[in-house]
């Protein structure tokens, strides 16, 4: 396996890995409080029926960003241009990139659903949107330590 320049390598690890971060979330988020909690569907503002479509649309959504993540994930990896360091920072950039669009752009701009209904919203807003600056800040550490090891 060749080693991975930093030039033909990092960008596209950080994006491939980046785009399976964002599907693993939404899974995460879909599986955990659509489905197993029951707390809210991805679209709330009309009736279960249409909730249960927007579910069922948001998981196609998530399946199709995870096989294209990996499929190109595995041919940077088979190329050998793969930084797997980078990889993960991607992966943690991802996932907080759905968290924090999700908390602020489709939970207080867009109003198309919230964390739970029924309950003060505030502490649930807080730890959902802290969560992702969270996976933000420790994506954008381990992708700035990869670029500065020189890509390994």
């Amino acid at each position: 396996m060749a080693v991975p320049s930093t030039q033909s390598g990092l960008r596209p690890s950080v994006l491939a890995a980046g785009l399976i971060g964002v599907a693993a979330m939404a899974a995460v988020d879909e599986v955990v409080f659509h489905q197993i909690l029951g707390w809210h569907h991805f679209y709330d503002r009309a009736t279960q029926v249409v909730g249960l479509l927007s579910d069922g649309l948001l998981h196609a959504a998530e399946l199709v960003a995870l096989t294209g993540g990996f499929f190109w994930f595995a041919d940077l990896r088979r190329r050998g241009a793969l930084v797997p360091f980078a990889a993960w920072g991607g992966f943690l950039l991802g996932a907080g990139v759905f968290q924090l669009f999700d908390g602020l752009v489709d939970h207080k701009v867009l109003r198309v659903h919230q964390i739970r209904y029924g309950v003060d919203l505030l502490p649930y807003d807080l730890a959902w949107n802290i969560a992702a600056a969270l996976l933000l800040l420790a994506g954008a550490l381990v992708t700035w330590r990869a670029a500065r090891r020189g890509g390994g």
